[in-house]
């Protein structure tokens, strides 16, 4: 039947259950098992076949109590011994192997011989290699040989050794009677046959106390072999050199020497000589260096500690003095005896399967390979079709319980054997399953997961997997499956996330598995590639999606793959929040690759970015000076790093000095620039300099440091290469020419010696030879030249090495003078309030005309009309601000160069001017022209000056205006416009021709509306413009209705607002204390519109009833009590602090006083008398004095001499407040009273205002009057006692 493949998405269709889905481990796989640790076993006496952990070696002994051969193996059941010697068994027993003299028994010659050790049990028996055992005597002290030898001063001498014979042979030492080993170096040592050696002999060497010892390592004995005694007699020879020789080897000059590879060698060279000759060894067909081979023994031996095959080779040493060498070559050949390259292991086996055993052994010549099975010959025992044998390779089939043994591979050629013991141990095990059961396994989509089923058992198990729907795994291509039975799925998807269960065949053993498929993790943005200025800082982005369900995370930053440290001692890392990184302070060190890696518990994922530090270059070096002239030469260099942005230009600087200047007072200077691909630049130089030179590279960042500077280099002297400039004469006095030019500067001296050549002559006089003179600087001064007379001039450079090129001729004059005669033809052309002045050119001015000067003055009106005085003094400051227009009485006018017309402005209309003009050069002005009067025509007049009103009744007004102050002509008279402020055609006008009249009553008005009133001037020329204000009648005053009470300690404030356009009403306050009864007391008389008053003078903590009455009837009445300061203690709460609340209380009362008194102070007016007629004050302009044209002295100074004696201007802005108010002060107004109460106003007309932007009082039909000042306060009312 076939069903659907539901869970594994990487297989689709149906899956067929006829399919051979089980997985199965192979059934005839090679090689051993292991049991593992987690495998539980049941029976802990498992068998186990023989292993040797102690083995005999081959021994010389001296007594029966040197006999010990160790042979010991374990095994379960415990293995039984058995030695064998010669061939024959002499012992055998259980649980302990080591043969020992006890237990024998023999004598001592009996024991020597060739040996064999056998442990066996039940599954095999493990045998030994073939040991030795040598019997030798202990040495013992024999008679000692004494030998005498004779040499002469310088000859060479061997002092013999004879040991004892002994089957190992001794080591021999050279000592003295004292046991002290004599001291070897190059003349005298000690051979390997044990002789003493002597290159040449001292007179200090004899001595009889030469003794040579024997040491038997084994037997641990040291005896004395022979003693020598050695004389020296001097020789008459000893002077004469002597040729070396080798005292060993002997033969003449070669030796062959056989070696076994991993055995000790010496080669030996003992040189005799005099002086004493020098042993250096070498290796003929190679490197000595490159074998093991050491010098030792003052190079007289070459010594192999283990020689390997790579030392074969020939070998030579050489003996040297000064007078020859002595050569002898050696041949060494290297064997090997066996040795094991590859061997077998003791393992275990399951039953059925196919053991391969390896036995891999070399040598030189190449050993033979033995098999033995439990200590037998393979050929001495019965043919198995299961086993085969090739070589060191043995082959065993389809094992079986009863295949248990031990087998022995035995190596062997001529120069030795090596034996190895390895068991064959088939064992059989209940299988288990040891993976844990119910495991969680994670993975990220995309993934590769493996699920742990690791069985075991002997024969092995056989696996099989199945998903949740009991579904065979086998048929999905992504799925592997191990020999341990583990599952492999590759490429996981979400579908594959569920329970998957492993059972073993044939039995009820399972295990179920749960798969969880996770998202992978992405970094989204990762850290970008970036360019950064050096000590700038930077931040490198590392966002990045992770499953939620993975709780534990980690991000690293790394630094060209090594991680980076936050919070260092720095601080230059720094991890933010969002995970990026913010590195500061950026070095050029901090170029790097730079990564984010995150790292989660199933996944981890980086992303690579860089930074990259620019900073300005560094500074050029190597600087060079080549292809030197006289005035240039080559500047090369080298330059520096650009750190990462290219260098655009270097630019090459000078410090240039005059030779015959102070050395270090010159400072660099930019000499030349080139792009940033040229290492060098051609430069030329100034002569008679000293150079430093030094180079600047630049790049976008900016210039790096200068270079250190070049070598000093100096130019040689040349003539001047420039002229002087800025050739021309100078101011002077008549009669007097002064030449003088721009000095140059010692730079373009260009030698020693330097100085000026002066040219001048007359430029009107034609062939007249050029003067000349010297100078060292300017100027050059030329007397009895006349008065303002042109000469051609010019200044040229010299040196002591010639002058420089030819100057260009300049104009210069000679000094000037005053100008001698005065303008004349001055005539005028007039155009209302403007003048052109126009003149004839100037004659005489000797000397460069500069300009003319126009003195204009101001002579007054036309016919005798005078200015009047239309305001009081005390406002004469107020015209600047009133935007009136000031003109000047006296001014003059400079006119540069040549111009001879020119025109004024600003003048006054229907006045009186004259006008005079002076010619000026540098040395002052010409005399005065003939003076020139002009009148200006008649205008319309200005505004009147100002415009108020009064109000003696509800339906009654009187306007009241003064003169313009300006009238521009003959006053004609005045015309007064009027309307309702509603209606806006219907204007009512009245012309007055009298132009004294100033004022005007209107009866019959309307008490409710406002109207509009405009006056305006008038000549013959027309109307000026109007001045306006808004005005209404004002109504009957009444006391205040809305009264307002301030507690004090001791008194009662009370403040009102007044009415807006109700006249003042005088009034009293009445005052009742209710506790004492009394009578009622009564304040002094208030004004209704002060808006406050104060009660002062009472008693702490009382009440009063207080009341304002008008016309018999009660107006306002209210009860109030005064404060005080309370208990003196209130405990229990923060409120109840009686000197708190005295605090507040005060502070409360002092900010409301406060208020009250600013809002007082805003809207308080001054008091000024309401005039019956203004003062008229002739205005007329007082003439220039006598001396007229004698004197121009400033306008300014005469000006303010006529206003000192002269009536105030009527230049104020007509359109601003009245003169006799305070609007332009906060815009109030003044109110005065009769004695009869009755309200007086006073407004000051304030120009047209457009609707709407009209200030206004409280009291006024113009603005809302503000409080008056605060009436006097009562000091003892209501003080009395009751």
């Amino acid at each position: 039947m076939c069903v659907s493949q539901r869970r594994w998405m990487g297989y689709r269709g149906l899956w067929c259950s006829a399919l051979p889905l089980i997985l199965l481990l192979p059934l005839f796989a090679q090689g051993a098992i292991h049991i593992p640790k987690t495998y539980k076993m049941h029976d802990h006496d498992m068998p186990q076949p023989p292993l040797l952990t102690e083995t005999p070696k081959s021994f010389t002994a001296f007594s029966r109590e040197d006999i010990n051969l160790p042979c010991e193996a374990s095994g379960n059941p415990t293995p039984t011994f058995r030695w064998v010697k010669d061939g024959t068994p002499v012992l055998e027993r259980k649980g302990f192997g080591t043969l020992q003299d006890q237990d024998l028994n023999k004598s001592l010659d009996w024991y020597e011989g060739y040996y064999k050790c056998y442990a066996s049990n039940t599954l095999g028996t493990a045998m030994t290699q073939t040991v030795k055992i040598i019997i030798e005597s202990q040495p013992v002290l024999q008679k000692q040989q004494k030998v005498f030898k004779t040499a002469h001063e310088g000859d060479s001498i061997i002092l013999p050794c004879h040991p004892p014979k002994s089957k190992s042979p001794p080591a021999l030492h050279w000592m003295d009677v004292g046991m002290v080993h004599f001291a070897q170096n190059d003349r005298v040592t000690i051979g390997l046959d044990g002789n003493l050696y002597f290159a040449n002999v001292l007179k200090n060497d004899s001595r009889d106390d030469y003794i040579c010892h024997a040491q038997y390592k084994a037997a641990m004995t040291i005896l004395p072999a022979t003693s020598v005694t050695l004389t020296v007699t001097p020789s008459n020879d000893v002077s004469h050199g002597r040729k070396p020789h080798l005292l060993r080897p002997t033969n003449p000059s070669h030796s062959s020497v056989f070696a076994l590879r991993g055995l000790s060698v010496n080669l030996e060279c003992i040189p005799k000589g005099l002086p004493t000759p020098k042993v250096e060894w070498r290796k003929k067909d190679g490197s000595l260096e490159e074998t093991t081979g050491k010098t030792i023994n003052y190079n007289h031996r070459l010594h192999f500690a283990s020689i390997t095959q790579d030392d074969d080779g020939e070998y030579a040493c050489e003996a040297t003095n000064v007078y020859g060498v002595a050569t002898h070559t050696f041949t060494i050949t290297v064997e090997a005896a066996p040795y094991w390259v590859k061997e077998p292991q003791n393992l275990q086996y399951a039953l059925g399967e196919t053991v391969r055993l390896d036995c891999q052994a070399e040598g030189i010549p190449t050993p033979t390979i033995t098999w033995r099975i439990n200590g037998e010959l393979l050929s001495d025992v019965d043919d198995e079709p299961r086993r085969s044998i090739s070589g060191g390779v043995l082959i065993l089939r389809d094992v079986e319980l009863a295949d248990n043994a031990v087998y022995q591979c035995e190596a062997s050629n001529v120069h030795g054997s090596i034996l190895l013991n390895t068991f064959l141990h088939v064992v059989k095990l209940p299988p288990q399953i040891l993976s844990s059961d119910g495991v969680v396994y994670k993975v990220i989509e995309g993934g590769h997961i493996q699920l742990h089923c690791e069985s075991f058992g002997s024969p092995r198990p056989h696996i099989t997997w199945e998903n949740e729907d009991m579904v065979p795994l086998l048929s999905d291509p992504r799925v592997s499956l191990l020999t341990n039975g583990t599952v492999e799925l590759s490429n996981v998807s979400y579908a594959d996330s569920g329970e998957y269960n492993c059972y073993i065949k044939n039995s009820n053993i399972s295990i179920t598995a749960n798969l969880e498929v996770f998202n992978r993790t992405v970094i989204l943005t990762g850290p970008q590639d970036i360019r950064v200025l050096r000590g700038a800082s930077a931040q490198l982005d590392c966002h990045f999606y992770r499953d939620p369900r993975l709780h534990d995370y980690q991000v690293v930053w790394k630094k060209d793959g090594h991680k980076l440290l936050e919070s260092s001692l720095d601080d230059k890392y720094t991890m933010l929040e969002n995970n990026a990184l913010k590195v500061t302070n950026i070095q050029s060190d901090d170029t790097a690759q730079y990564s984010c890696e995150v790292i989660t518990g199933l996944d981890h994922v980086n992303a690579v970015g860089s930074i990259t530090v620019e900073a300005p270059p560094d500074p050029p070096s190597h600087l060079s000076l080549s292809n030197i002239e006289d005035h240039s030469l080559t500047l090369s260099w080298t330059p520096g790093s650009p750190h990462n942005s290219p260098i655009t230009e270097f630019i090459v600087e000078a410090r240039e000095e005059q030779q015959h200047t102070e050395t270090g007072k010159s400072r660099w200077e930019e000499l030349k620039r080139v792009t940033g691909d040229f290492d060098h630049v051609e430069l030329t130089l100034r002569p008679f300099s000293i150079y430093h030179f030094r180079v600047v590279a630049v790049n976008k960042h900016g210039r790096s440091n200068p270079s250190n500077h070049s070598e000093r280099h100096k130019t040689p002297q040349a003539a001047p290469d420039n002229s002087p400039t800025g050739v021309r004469s100078a101011p002077s006095e008549p009669g007097t020419l002064i030449i003088t030019w721009d000095e140059m500067d010692k730079h373009f001296h260009n030698g020693e010696g330097f100085y000026y050549k002066v040219f001048y002559r007359e430029a009107d006089v034609t062939n007249l030879q050029w003067s000349t003179g010297n100078a060292q600087s300017p100027p050059f001064i030329v007397n009895n030249t006349g008065t303002y007379k042109p000469f051609e001039i010019r200044v040229q450079a010299a040196n002591v090495m010639g002058a420089g090129p030819e100057p260009e001729v300049a104009t210069g004059h000679s000094g000037e003078d005053m100008p001698e005669e005065a303008p004349t033809g001055v005539s005028t052309t007039v155009m209302n309030s403007t003048v052109i002045v126009r003149w004839n050119e100037a004659q005489k001015v000797r000397g460069l005309l500069l300009g003319y000067k126009i003195y204009i003055r101001w002579l007054g009106l036309q016919k005798g009309r005078s200015r009047r005085s239309l305001r009081p003094q005390h406002h004469e400051d107020e015209r600047d601000s009133r935007g009136t227009k000031e003109y000047k009485d006296n001014w003059m006018v400079v006119v540069d160069g040549a111009k001879t017309s020119e025109e004024l402005t600003g003048l006054r209309l229907f006045s009186k001017y004259d006008v005079v003009i002076t010619a000026f050069n540098s040395k002052g002005e010409s005399p005065p022209s003939v003076s020139h009067s002009f009148n200006t025509p008649e205008g319309a007049p200005g505004p009147p000056a100002s415009l108020r009103f009064e109000s003696p009744s509800e339906k009654s007004l009187i306007l009241h205006w003064t003169p313009p102050r300006e009238t521009n002509g003959i006053l004609l008279g005045y015309l007064v416009q009027y309307q309702k402020e509603d209606e806006k055609k219907d204007v009512k006008m009245e012309f007055f021709p009298d132009p004294t009249k100033t004022q005007t009553a209107y009866e019959s008005l309307d008490p409710n509306s406002h109207y509009n009133f405009s006056v305006i001037a008038r000549t013959a020329s027309g109307d000026g413009p109007p001045i306006t204000v808004r005005a209404a009648t004002l109504l009957d005053g009444v006391p205040p209705t809305n009264v307002s009470v301030a507690i004090g300690m001791t008194s009662l404030n009370l403040s009102w607002v007044p009415g807006e356009r109700g006249r003042d009403h005088s009034f009293y306050i009445r005052c009742l204390r209710k506790s004492a009864g009394g009578p009622w007391e009564k304040s002094e008389q208030v004004s209704s519109h002060q808006g406050f008053y104060s009660l002062t003078g009472l008693e702490q903590l009382t009440e009063y009833h207080l009341m304002i009455m008008y016309q018999n009837v009660t107006q306002w009445e209210d009860v109030a009590s005064t404060g005080g300061p309370g208990p003196s203690e209130m405990p229990g709460g923060f409120a109840t602090q009686g000197w708190l609340i005295g605090l507040i209380s005060a502070i409360v009362l002092l900010v409301l006083i406060l208020l009250i008194l600013c809002l007082i102070k805003r809207r308080k007016g001054g008091k000024y008398a309401v005039k019956g007629q203004e003062e008229k004050v002739d205005s007329e302009a007082r003439p220039m004095k006598d001396e007229a044209y004698g004197d121009y002295r400033s306008l300014e100074s005469d000006r303010d001499e006529k206003r000192s004696d002269s009536q105030p201007s009527l230049s104020g802005d007509s359109k601003l407040g009245s003169d006799d108010s305070l609007a332009e002060y906060g815009d109030s107004v003044d109110i005065q009273f009769n004695e009869d109460g009755s309200f007086i106003g006073q407004y000051s007309g304030r120009g047209p205002v457009p609707h709407g932007n009209e200030s206004s009082s409280p009291n006024s039909p113009v603005s809302a009057v503000p409080p008056p000042p605060i009436a006097p306060s009562m000091s003892s009312i209501l003080n009395r006692p009751s």
